[in-house]
Formats: structure tokens, sequence, C-alpha cells
């Protein structure tokens, strides 16, 4: 028995026990003497996706939008990682990049990899045919729009949309797909789910579409769901709803979720993990409490001084919101420095000079900046 002390999901530290039961493929953890877990070996260090420098743009009238420089990330079994940025920043595009929605033209995928180990093998989702990505979306991942009213049918039923997906992905006959989607609705709480089936998108409130949409994407029990931004046009209750809808259902299924959003309200009580994107990069990548607790850009800085802070007894502290001065660059030209040196307060010459690429600054935290904003002075190895 090795005794040891390790970060449990990222969040808390535990002193923790780990018994070794010769061949067994799982580790069983205790925590004062008592067997509260049993966490797969090295779940965390194998991802289920891993994309490795995304390139996409957009040939328009107006020129060629690059809307992805090189963007690598990775997704591991059950957690949950946020991508946060302000709009335009590429959060929608990364997304619909890996799995085949960027409409071509006058989109195109222009280079990088996106490789999904959730069968057991490496697939580059990138270089699939249409109906190759077509069985991996909805059934190996799923994917919850934005705008429920924009993406359902208004021809179909609520639930010839749910079973769609089953009889597709699942080969349920009618009468299967039918029974799964009623128990299904039941579980994203939607109320007299039985009559409701036979409902069409108009007569739900935008808080049940968007249930539904959830709905949906779980359906086929996909390893990876994407969810974008999918509480923007809700109001604050129904937002607090789908948010713990979302983590109960993550956690009786067990999947790895990608939460697109532009509020790191939302950020802090639902992610493992932060990925924070700026001018079709990702500028810093860490785990969440040390993104709130130890933010290394600039521009996140900027993002986490813009929130009202509330003290000790709920109350929003009185004091004057900070602001980021400038626009985002635009994206009409390649990037030949800092996407955000114009509207940094630490720049210097190296940041119009060149791309700062990601660099490690603790476990898990990297961020692509040249200049150490806690020593406020450039990197030693510059």
């Amino acid at each position: 028995m090795v005794k040891t002390k390790k970060v449990i999901d990222e969040r808390i530290d535990l002193d923790w026990t780990i018994g070794d039961f010769g061949n067994e493929s799982e580790d069983r953890i205790f925590v004062n003497n008592q067997d509260v877990r049993i966490i797969k070996k090295e779940w965390r260090m194998q991802p289920i996706l891993e994309v490795k420098d995304l390139v996409t743009r957009f040939y328009s009238v107006d020129g060629v939008v690059h809307a992805l420089n090189g963007i690598s990330f990775q997704l591991f079994e059950r957690e949950t990682l946020a991508v946060v940025g302000e709009s335009g920043s590429g959060k929608s595009v990364t997304m619909m990049s890996i799995v085949g929605l960027i409409p071509q033209p006058p989109g195109k995928v222009e280079g990088g990899e996106a490789l999904f180990t959730g069968n057991g093998r490496s697939q580059d989702l990138l270089k699939m045919n249409d109906d190759e990505i077509r069985r991996m979306r909805g059934g190996k991942i799923g994917f919850i729009f934005q705008d429920p009213i924009s993406s359902l049918n208004p021809t179909m039923t609520i639930g010839g949309q749910i079973a769609e997906s089953m009889i597709e992905h699942l080969d349920l006959n009618n009468a299967e797909a039918r029974t799964r989607t009623i128990k299904l609705l039941q579980q994203v709480g939607i109320p007299d789910a039985e009559r409701r089936y036979n409902s069409y998108p108009h007569e739900f409130s935008g808080g049940m579409r968007q249930r539904v949409m959830i709905a949906i994407a779980m359906a086929c029990e996909p390893q990876i769901v994407i969810a974008d931004e999918p509480t923007t046009a809700l109001d604050v209750t129904v937002q607090a709803q789908i948010v713990d809808l979302v983590k109960r259902l993550q956690n009786s299924m067990g999947v790895a979720v990608i939460w697109i959003t532009h509020d790191l309200g939302v950020v802090a009580g639902i992610a493992d993990r932060v990925v924070v994107m700026y001018g079709g990069t990702i500028v810093e990548n860490a785990p969440v409490d040390a993104l709130y607790n130890n933010p290394q850009h600039p521009y996140t800085i900027g993002l986490l001084n813009a929130i009202p802070r509330v003290d000790e007894s709920g109350d929003v502290e009185e004091e004057e919101l900070a602001s980021i001065e400038g626009q985002p660059p635009g994206l009409l030209q390649p990037l030949v420095c800092c996407p955000f040196a114009s509207r940094c307060n630490y720049v210097f010459d190296r940041c119009w000079q060149e791309i700062p690429g990601l660099r490690s600054i603790d476990t898990g935290h990297d961020v692509a900046c040249f200049y150490d904003v806690t020593q406020d002075r450039p990197y030693e190895d510059l």
C-alpha cells in the first residue's frame, strides 16, 4: 500500500491510499480508511479528445478570415472543459470544425488533427468522410446548440426528433425508440412526458426547448457532449436549472463535457479546466481554481476584473468594474504578433515581433505570453 497526496478531480486535496490489486484495471481509493470511490488507472492521463494545431479559414468577398490559428487542447474522460472568450474569439468555430459542421464553402479546415479515442483506438475526426463524421455526431459526440428554436425542426414533434437519432445510431425500432424517448424526457424534467412526446417546438417555452436539445444530445449516450452557450438566451433562474441538469446527466452517464461560454460566473461552478481564447488562439489553459486564483494572461486578468465581486455577506461590492480598452484584432490578415498586444497593459517590444506560444508555468497551467505578470517582468528565458 502506498500513501500519497493527490488532487482528486483537480479541485480538492485529499490524503488517499492506492491499493495494489494485481492485474485489475482499477485503483481503489480510501479516504479516512473508507472505500469511497473507484477510478480507472490513469483516466486523467488518457485524453478522449486531443486537438492539435487546428487551423480554419473562411473565404469571403472581403478576404480570407483567419478564424483559428493553431488551436491545441485535450479533453479527458468525465471532465468538464470550459472554453471562454468574447464573441469572435473562435470558441464555436473550434468545436464546429472538429465535428464537421463548418459550411464549406466559405469555411475550410486547413490543418491540424482532432484525435478521438473513445472507441479504444485513435481516429482523426478531421479526416473522416461525410458518412463517418455523421455517425460520430449524435452517436459518440452530442451537441447542444445555443438557439433551440432555430435548431429544432418546427414541422416534427419533439418526440420524433429525439427518437430519430436513436433509430439512426442505436438501431432501435419505432416502439423501442418511443419508450426510450419518453424516459429521457422525464430525465430532463419535461412534465407529462408521454403527452409531450407529440408536441411541437413552438408549444414549449425557451427553457423547455433547451431541455429537449439536451435530451437529443444525450439520447445515444455519447462519450462527449459539446454545449455551445446553452444558457445564453435564458433568464437567470432557468440558466441555473439547465446547468444543474447538465451536471446531473453528466454524473449519471459519465460523459465528458465541453462548455462554451462567455460567462465566467457560470464557469466557476461547473468546470474542471478552462481554456481562454482570443483572436483565434488559446491564450491560457488551466485548472479552474488556478485560473481564478492565479490568472497569468493579461486578457484573462481583464476578464476576471470585469466581473462584479460579491462579499462574504452576499452583497455586491461597490467598486467600479474594469474594462478592456480597444477592439479585438481584425482576422482578415494573418497574425504576425501577439493578438492582444494593442490592448495589453504589459506590452513590450517582443510582443509586436512574434506570436507567443503556450508555455507551462505550473502543472496543467499554460499561458501564451512573453510577460510574467507575477514577477512584473518578461520571462527570464526570453
